[in-house]
């Protein structure tokens, strides 16, 4: 059987937007762990991951003690939940806010990210209305952050962990399309390069151009 160290094990892919949400929030809780590169590039799932994940064969999987938990959003829920006293909580503890904050972060996972797919794959006449609807997004994302430093207030919190590392892909958005995010959405580009200044950021987030470039061939972009 395959194995991981003892402790704290995170299974990703360097580019993977949604893995980076894990490493990023282990970091600002100040968790040691040790990271496995999985080769999204190669179809082949490796024996880990298949122990791991058998179910969606995906990751990224948090490995804890043991024993696997999977889906972004309900391992950074988990983390929050075992290193919680002592350490910076990364859901408000108003249940309003903890449900805006999971609310915000559905948004991201199933409306953001394939708007995202869709602006990248397309061509024509549906590549401008996919541009025109992920600026439309982003900009529904300002008005959620409002003259606030971070979406969670004055605390970086859970939605900006989970939002943060889809930034990696905004310098391809701008050389993919014909606008500037500073330009339509302002507040989210000072947000950015606040978010940047924390080392549990900059740490884990690539290079961007390095981001586009793979995407390119992952979506075909000429």
């Amino acid at each position: 059987m395959a194995t991981t160290c003892g402790g704290v094990a995170v299974i990703d892919f360097w580019a993977n937007g949604f893995g980076m949400r894990i490493r990023i929030a282990l970091e600002e809780k100040g968790v040691a762990y040790q990271y496995k590169e999985e080769d999204l590039n190669n179809p082949q799932r490796s024996r880990l991951v298949l122990e791991m994940n058998p179910v969606r064969k995906s990751v990224p999987i948090l490995v804890h003690e043991g024993r696997p938990v999977c889906d972004s959003v309900a391992i950074l829920e988990y983390i929050d939940e075992i290193w919680k006293d002592g350490f910076p909580l990364l859901l408000p503890k108003d249940p309003y806010e903890r449900a805006t904050a999971r609310f915000w972060t559905h948004f991201i996972d199933n409306k953001f990210f394939p708007t995202q797919a869709t602006f990248l794959k397309s061509k024509g006449e549906a590549k401008q209305e996919a541009e025109e609807e992920l600026i439309s997004e982003l900009k529904q994302l300002e008005d959620v952050l409002g003259d606030k430093p971070y979406f969670g207030g004055e605390k970086f919190g859970f939605f900006d962990v989970a939002f943060i590392p889809f930034s990696s892909m905004f310098y391809g958005y701008e050389s993919h399309g014909e606008f500037k995010l500073e330009e339509e959405c302002p507040k989210i580009s000072a947000w950015v390069k606040r978010c940047m200044e924390r080392p549990s950021v900059s740490k884990i987030l690539p290079d961007s151009v390095k981001m586009y470039e793979l995407h390119k061939i992952w979506y075909g972009v000429e």
